[in-house]
């Protein structure tokens, strides 16, 4: 895979080196996060069986309505959302506590909104 942008290969080594250390189990999944330019996405994952538990987006039909009939369409605010959103799925699945991996991201901005959002509905990590 060929990167040109020296952002994304920065992000892509950090994502790696964290990765090394950082692996979800049944008793405690792995929370990923992937920030594109307007969305956000969030995985809650097995790597023993490598499957994906639960997940969320700010492209989900909920979240899209949260977002038009509010007036705030912020992607902070979003990314808030998406982690309230992931915290109600996990619930309804049994997941109380997590591994959080930040995809190689600064935590600040949308990745420390939803961290937030997801410790505020319940999830532990």
């Amino acid at each position: 895979m060929v990167i040109n942008n020296i952002r994304t290969k920065r992000r892509l080594m950090r994502h790696a080196r964290v990765r090394k250390k950082v692996s979800g189990l049944s008793n405690k999944p792995r929370l990923s996060i992937f920030r594109a330019i307007k969305h956000v996405y969030v995985q809650v994952i097995d790597d023993s069986k490598g499957e994906t538990l639960v997940s969320a987006s700010s492209l989900d039909p909920e979240i899209v309505s949260k977002i038009s009939s509010n007036g705030k369409n912020t992607k902070t605010h979003t990314a808030k959302l998406v982690g309230e959103l992931l915290a109600q799925r996990a619930k309804k699945k049994k997941i109380k506590s997590v591994v959080f991996d930040r995809g190689g991201y600064k935590f600040h901005g949308r990745v420390k909104a939803l961290a937030e959002a997801a410790r505020e509905g319940g999830i532990k990590f």
